[in-house]
């Protein structure tokens, strides 16, 4: 064991873990006053499930031994991490058979499990406004089963790390993704995406205004999300060394430059460039970076996330053509970034990085470029069909989506029995009550329909 890679590792769970408060504080900010607590009780309920579900089974079927051509780990070899205790005192806790390279196992357990959190937690923004918390608990519980730990174990799972064989896009396809753009983004923006066709559109999507209604906390949350994701990526180099230091490096530039890139792209079409579109190019580069943090040059990566800041900016809007509602545009930043960076690992490569590879840029031709298209792809149809299948059963049997007076009154009342801002008690002359606004929404709303 050595002291110093386990003290940077406990310490990038610790900021990653960060990153799921700092997601409820984006998303909520993002929403109308009337779902603040909803879509932050999201984020957070994930948290709490995920954490219990990943020492029950999840780290064993991510991590255990594969039982089937690279798919899954058993989830009988850790369950509940009492193989992985020092239960005959410190000499054993830290033996070969309880570490993962050079920190305990424990260490990367706990780092794990908070990109299980967050990945959970990032699906809710596609279904802002209009998901019953009881059923999003009951998804988020299946969904990590049967989609999360599995995909985890295809991605993260290394032969010989902490089991003898893992999964198949790691060792046998020899996909880069250093820090999860398949297992994180793409999984989560494809699952955003099912979600949202099988709960519907908002109701007045497309109509009436749906502004974020406190620009402030999406700052906030973004700050605390580019704060996080550096334990994020340089964590996963699960050691304090060199490789953890360049990918920093990548991943500082590459998410300023996709800021740069967005606020460009607005500045072009809309002719301004908004708080909001930083924060969301902000996160749209950490998004691209993750995947080729460790396989691409500074000036690299500086391209891929310009170019994801572009990208991302344009694929907002797609909603609005193909008629799906991504109320937070989990399926424009998550998907498509994810996308791009995954692929970007094949096109920007560099031999010259600790990952050792040639891109297409760089002499190596599409070797590279198609392995990373199989695994992103790959995770892409397999989150997309059985979170449909999952979505669609819940909302078939105990019903997911929240009743069309509910979603009027406000989300929060309906599900949690709280308001984000209570008003009225600064009196009559203070301000208007939520109750007041979603009254005057109703009538707003039955005037337009008649």
């Amino acid at each position: 064991m050595d002291s110093g890679d386990t003290a940077w590792v406990l310490t990038s769970a610790a900021l990653v873990l960060l990153m799921t408060p700092g997601l409820a504080l984006f998303y909520g900010g993002m929403v109308r006053a009337k779902s603040v607590l909803n879509m932050m009780m999201m984020s957070f309920g994930a948290l709490a499930l995920i954490s219990v579900l990943w020492v029950l089974y999840g780290y064993s079927m991510a991590f255990g031994d594969d039982i089937g051509a690279g798919l899954l780990g058993d989830p009988g070899e850790f369950f509940g991490l009492s193989s992985l205790i020092g239960t005959e005192g410190l000499e054993a806790a830290f033996a070969p058979d309880n570490l993962v390279f050079t920190i305990p196992s424990l260490a990367f357990v706990a780092f794990q499990a908070v990109f299980a959190i967050i990945t959970v937690a990032l699906i809710s923004g596609a279904i802002a406004d209009r998901a019953r918390f009881g059923p999003w608990l009951l998804f988020a519980g299946i969904w990590a089963t049967l989609v999360y730990f599995p995909v985890a174990h295809w991605v993260f799972s290394f032969d010989g790390a902490e089991s003898e064989t893992g999964g198949w896009i790691a060792n046998e396809l020899l996909a880069i993704d250093f820090a999860g753009g398949t297992a994180v983004h793409i999984n989560a923006g494809a699952a955003g995406l099912a979600l949202a066709v099988v709960l519907g559109k908002r109701r007045g999507f497309g109509r009436d205004p749906m502004r974020p209604h406190n620009l402030p906390l999406v700052m906030i949350g973004a700050g605390l999300l580019w704060f996080g994701w550096f334990g994020f990526n340089a964590g996963s180099a699960l050691s304090a060394n060199g490789q953890a230091a360049e990918v920093f490096v990548t991943t500082l530039v590459a998410t300023a430059a996709a800021a740069l890139g967005w606020l460009a792209t607005e500045r072009i079409r809309d002719g301004h460039a908004t708080s909001l579109g930083g924060a969301s190019g902000g996160v749209a580069g950490l998004v691209a970076i993750t995947p080729a943090c460790s396989s691409v040059t500074p000036v690299g990566a500086i391209f891929v996330g310009a170019i994801a800041g572009v990208l991302c900016a344009l694929a907002v809007g797609l909603k609005y053509k193909l008629g799906y509602d991504d109320s937070l545009d989990v399926v424009g930043v998550h998907l498509v970034g994810g996308l791009w960076g995954t692929l970007a690992v094949g096109l920007f490569a560099s031999a010259a990085t600790t990952a050792g590879v040639d891109g297409l840029f760089y002499g190596g031709g599409v070797d590279q470029l198609w392995r990373q298209a199989v695994g992103a792809f790959a995770v892409l149809l397999y989150s997309l069909l059985v979170t449909f299948g999952i979505g669609l059963a819940i909302q078939k049997t105990i019903g997911f989506r929240i009743s069309d007076e509910d979603e009027i009154s406000g989300i929060d009342n309906a599900e949690h029995a709280e308001t984000g801002y209570d008003f009225a008690s600064l009196g009559s002359g203070g301000g208007t009550s939520l109750v007041g606004q979603a009254h005057a929404e109703a009538r707003n709303t039955e005037g337009v329909r008649a």
